[in-house]
């Protein structure tokens, strides 16, 4: 194991999260694709941990439910009754099954904005130093409420976290502040939390306890300073929750404007985590990008969009667009006000546009569904024009039935295919039709009833009405000019 490996992060999880006001576990909450355990699962793993422990305790079987969603190998540990944060690491720990050789990292499961990055400078800092403890600290603008970190003035190594209400007024004036986050020689760890006491308001073992514990056994006691104090941003209300989201929010969008993608609004553009791009994308105003969305080299998306694990091709152009768990191919132009449904996948330079719903549908390259029309459980070949207002009726009630329509087809508006129904390569079909039976391949298919004109209708039966009078108008023009 290199000596900046940890060989265990434990992820404190147990607590309810009363001030969200919410029937969901507070480390279940999402912000920007992720629950908010997800994101410091995702920050540990970049440590690469031999072992990786979340200590669970509140809606425990849920939490753990999702963990095994997101990471099959992540133990966890389950704390009975919330006795405090250095019972929750002994639980961890037992899970583990008891001291760890190597370094021990503690981090809090509502902490989202925490980095890989940090928490690799605070096991890098422990390993340089020969610390028994080092804690995460930062420097913040306002760190009323928070625990001040007192240091020792010549050797600059942490003598004691002061907490808000017990600071004299020099402590006070202390800007660096406590983030909950450590590294702990994990054999160091073990015996002193065995000697945690009780004799507290709560009548709880602090895990903070610990780093007096270990100074006045002569061990060193070091600090590390993150570059953002944002990172330690804890989330305890939805309020902080939506603060935490805008401010992830932005850094995703910074990496993808640094990597190329031309955002045009940050202010209304969301993205998540998974979210990846190529080169000269283009994202427009009130955009929001979900799930393992991708978007293609001079593709452009927007304004108004909501793309949820969607691929987007090449060049292509999405224009108020919903789509969901689609293809959409090089080249190819969507919208506007389009709803793309799971299962559908457009072919190069193919066209969905105004107006148009698809489900479950195959559109092949070049083909055209322009405006006004439900696509649903159906393949369409190659260069096939799709009429106006046309419907591909695909559910009799109890099953769904498939529509194939060929290749260098033409439909006319206002057509209803009736599945399980073919129409072959090359084929028409006539406006207002509804087509019940396969049509060959080079085929006009005609499926509408014979119009009839019945004459003096409207003098008859609507006799004085607007409708009335036009209509005698418009028959002595025709008299004058005859």
């Amino acid at each position: 194991m290199s000596a900046n490996r940890p060989a265990a992060v434990v992820v404190l999880a147990a607590g309810e999260g009363t001030r969200m006001k919410s029937a969901t576990p507070k480390v279940l909450h999402e912000i920007s694709g992720r629950s908010l355990v997800g994101h410091v699962v995702a920050a540990s793993r970049e440590l690469d941990p031999e072992h990786l422990v979340v200590v669970v305790g509140h809606a425990r079987e849920q939490v753990s439910a999702h963990l095994a969603e997101i990471d099959t190998e992540v133990r966890t540990a389950v704390q009975e009754q919330q006795k405090g944060t250095g019972h929750a690491v002994r639980m961890g720990l037992e899970q583990l099954g008891g001291g760890i050789d190597g370094t021990v990292v503690v981090v809090c499961g509502d902490t989202p904005l925490l980095t890989g990055d940090t928490l690799t400078g605070l096991s890098r800092t422990h390993a340089a130093d020969g610390n028994a403890v080092t804690v995460l600290t930062a420097e913040v603008p306002d760190s009323t409420g928070y625990g001040r970190i007192v240091r020792d003035g010549v050797s600059g190594a942490v003598t004691g976290i002061v907490e808000h209400k017990d600071a004299t007024d020099a402590q006070r004036a202390i800007q660096e502040i406590n983030s909950g986050v450590f590294a702990f020689d994990g054999q160091l760890l073990a015996d002193a939390l065995g000697k945690v006491r009780t004799d507290n308001s709560q009548g709880e073992e602090y895990l903070t306890d610990v780093l007096g514990i270990l100074r006045e056994a002569g061990h060193r006691v070091g600090a590390a300073v993150a570059g953002d104090h944002r990172e330690i941003l804890g989330i305890n209300n939805r309020v902080q929750l939506a603060e935490a989201r805008r401010l992830l929010n932005g850094r995703l969008l910074e990496r993808a404007m640094l990597g190329g993608v031309t955002v045009v609004d940050p202010a209304s553009t969301f993205i998540d985590v998974t979210v990846t791009f190529d080169q000269d994308a283009t994202v427009h105003p009130g955009t929001q990008l979900l799930g393992a969305t991708h978007l293609g080299e001079g593709c452009e998306v927007g304004p108004n969009s909501r793309l949820t694990d969607t691929l987007v091709g090449k060049d292509a152009r999405m224009d108020n667009t919903v789509a969901d768990r689609t293809e959409v191919g090089e080249g190819a132009l969507v919208g506007p006000y389009t709803y793309l449904r799971p299962g559908t996948r457009l072919g190069a330079r193919s066209k969905a546009g105004a107006y148009v719903e698809m489900k479950n549908a195959t559109i092949g390259e070049g083909t055209k569904v322009p405006h006004l029309s439900y696509v649903g459980d159906a393949t369409i070949g190659e260069f096939t024009n799709i009429g106006a207002a046309s419907v591909f009726v695909n559910y009799d009630g109890e099953a769904k039935h498939h529509t194939t329509i060929g290749a260098h087809c033409r439909t006319g508006s206002d057509n209803m295919f009736v599945a399980p129904v073919t129409v072959g390569d090359g084929a028409y079909t006539a406006a207002g039709s509804v087509i019940t039976k396969d049509v060959p391949a080079g085929s006009l298919a005609v499926a509408r009833g014979q119009q009839r004109n019945i004459e003096g209708w409207v003098a008859r039966k609507r006799p004085g009405s607007a409708a009335a009078q036009a209509a005698q108008s418009a028959a002595a023009k025709a008299d004058g000019e005859s």
